[in-house]
């Protein structure tokens, strides 16, 4: 069990939500911009994500003290929210925490 398991499940839900948001951007809002001439999507989802990503990153460092978590895990974590998908593989690292 998880030293602290509210902030772990607090990481993962702002985990899964960062990592929903690239989706979002990619697969939503960039289609509308290129394909339909939306550009107001991306500049919308794209600032919504770019918070969600700075949180996560952030959050991930603190969560070494506070959860704790390795400092593996919290690297792993905040590379892996460069990559679409990421975050969701890195939650079954997470998840084994509980």
């Amino acid at each position: 069990m998880a030293a602290n398991p509210t902030a772990l499940r607090r990481l993962r839900i702002l985990s899964l939500t960062e990592g929903t948001s690239t989706l979002l951007l990619f697969g939503v809002a960039m289609p509308l911009k290129y394909v339909w001439d939306m550009p107001l999507a991306v500049r919308i989802a794209g600032s919504v994500h770019g918070f969600l990503f700075v949180s996560l990153v952030l959050f991930a460092w603190i969560s070494i003290k506070k959860v704790p978590i390795s400092h593996k895990t919290a690297f792993a974590l905040m590379v892996a929210a460069v990559f679409p998908f990421g975050p969701f593989v890195v939650d079954r690292r997470l998840r084994e925490l509980e």
